[in-house]
């Protein structure tokens, strides 16, 4: 898996930055603030939204099913990364907010190309 390596590490760092946004540290101001991304509102951050390539090019993007209703969507939140894949929450895009499912979908590390980061939001 070595050609995959900085993807690996990229997607990593994305969890962490994530897991570390869901402490009471969120409340501080300053440096030591753990957030993602700017923010005027004192909240933490807690999802970096990211849109994954897959090898050949194209924009990775699932189909999942919410109330009965079927919906598309290439919006993801890292939730693990393991050896050689990563766990995906998938989002829904709605005007300009990103909501979280109850839907996760596993891709593995050596099929994706390219992590494209779109925003930082709360989920």
């Amino acid at each position: 898996m070595g050609s995959n390596r900085c993807i690996k590490n990229l997607l990593k760092l994305i969890c962490l930055l994530q897991e570390n946004s869901e402490n009471d540290n969120c409340l501080e101001d300053g440096c030591s603030k753990p957030f993602l991304g700017p923010n005027i509102n004192n909240s933490c951050y807690n999802t970096r939204v990211i849109t994954i390539y897959t090898k050949n090019g194209t924009l990775l993007s699932t189909s999942f099913r919410e109330d009965g209703i079927l919906y598309t969507s290439s919006f993801f939140r890292v939730e693990k990364v393991m050896d050689d894949c990563v766990n995906l929450q998938i989002l829904r895009a709605i005007d300009d907010r990103y909501i979280a499912t109850n839907n996760f979908i596993t891709v593995k590390i050596k099929c994706i190309c390219a992590v494209k980061c779109v925003v930082d939001t709360i989920t």
